[in-house]
């Protein structure tokens, strides 16, 4: 196996034979595609922040009873704020125009969005399933939050989508950071700035990254193949995270109209955009997109955007219309169509040696 600075350090962080790591995709996934993942030795990760209680605590059992590999359990760690009135009007306005074909949009954003982050309940649910891997997106939790993760013997990683960042991260001893180059498909795990002109590319941030921190690096965005793999390595990553290569997978939960899009659209048709949730992320040009623009004042604090947005987007699905359904995808979805994740794994692995 190929060899770059901090890869075994990495291993031995992970536990696994191979410093692959399957990024969490909430939506699109459940504990199948994490085993399938961990029993071909790369880490298979679990999505929860949009999971209720009981539902991270059967996910996770699900993984424990299918294979003894470490596995990451990944969280959001967000700034919860409810919208003001008029942001929430706002956003209703921006929606308004499509009441004729879809009926009208809400008044104001449901209660209890579906995306909650990392909190002291959080942590009391965590700490008997004692994950071997934690990982975070959008910062990281407090730091006595933090301190209870370290104590089960859970290591962390988290995201870094600028130097800025990555620093910030290792400043406050995780032990490795997936460096999130602009080309990745889904939220931008961006928290120290949510401007996307500061965001740049894989084979870019990579290296500043390696040369910026003392911890191992884990490249992320645009990764779909063994050229990939290489690539990254030898840019200093001790390892790559991978996501929309697994999109297409049977053990994923991507739905038809979703994998339909997502064998259709070229690289260029994919854009950042926060119309979807109220933070940026990657995913296929949509109508809702083309209309009010990728990205835009009208949608109000994450993830409320998605909450309001909902009556809308269920409507469209029901007449089949993926209009105003967020479609998550990288700019690189790689050759993969409909191949077990294992399978991926492997493929992948070719790069390491």
């Amino acid at each position: 196996m190929a060899q770059s600075p901090g890869s075994a350090t990495l291993l031995s962080v992970l536990g696994t034979p191979l410093p692959l790591i399957q990024a969490p995709m909430a939506g699109v996934q459940g504990s199948a595609l994490a085993i399938a993942v961990c029993r071909a030795g790369g880490l298979g990760s679990l999505p929860c922040a949009m999971l209720a209680s009981e539902a991270i605590i059967a996910e996770i059992t699900a993984i424990r009873v299918a294979t003894d590999a470490p596995f990451n359990a990944n969280f959001f760690c967000h700034v919860r704020r409810e919208p003001s009135e008029a942001e929430s009007a706002r956003w209703a306005d921006a929606l308004a125009s499509y009441a004729a074909e879809f009926g009208p949009p809400p008044k104001s954003s449901p209660k209890g969005a579906s995306r909650r982050p990392f909190d002291a309940a959080v942590a009391d649910l965590l700490e008997p399933l004692a994950p071997p891997v934690v990982s975070f997106h959008f910062g990281l939790p407090a730091p006595d939050l933090l301190a209870r993760v370290r104590s089960w013997g859970s290591r962390i990683l988290a995201s870094a989508t600028t130097v800025a960042e990555a620093r910030w991260l290792a400043e406050r001893g995780v032990d490795a950071i997936i460096a999130q180059g602009v080309e990745a498909g889904g939220h931008r795990g961006s928290f120290l700035s949510e401007e996307i002109t500061t965001q740049v590319g894989t084979f870019a941030l990579v290296p500043q990254v390696v040369d910026a921190v003392g911890v191992p690096v884990i490249a992320a965005g645009g990764i779909a193949d063994a050229r990939g793999v290489r690539a990254a390595l030898a840019l200093g990553a001790a390892g790559v995270q991978v996501g929309t290569a697994f999109l297409l997978c049977p053990e994923a939960t991507t739905a038809p109209a979703h994998r339909a899009a997502i064998r259709d659209s070229a690289p260029e048709e994919t854009a950042l955009t926060n119309l979807y949730s109220g933070r940026p992320a990657r995913g296929i040009v949509t109508r809702l997109m083309r209309d009010l623009g990728p990205m835009g004042e009208a949608p109000p604090p994450f993830p409320h955007a998605s909450t309001m947005l909902a009556p809308l987007r269920a409507a469209a699905e029901a007449r089949g219309s993926t209009d105003f359904t967020p479609l998550w995808r990288g700019q690189n979805r790689g050759a993969f169509d409909g191949i077990p994740a294992g399978e991926v794994i492997r493929a992948l692995s070719e790069g390491l040696s």
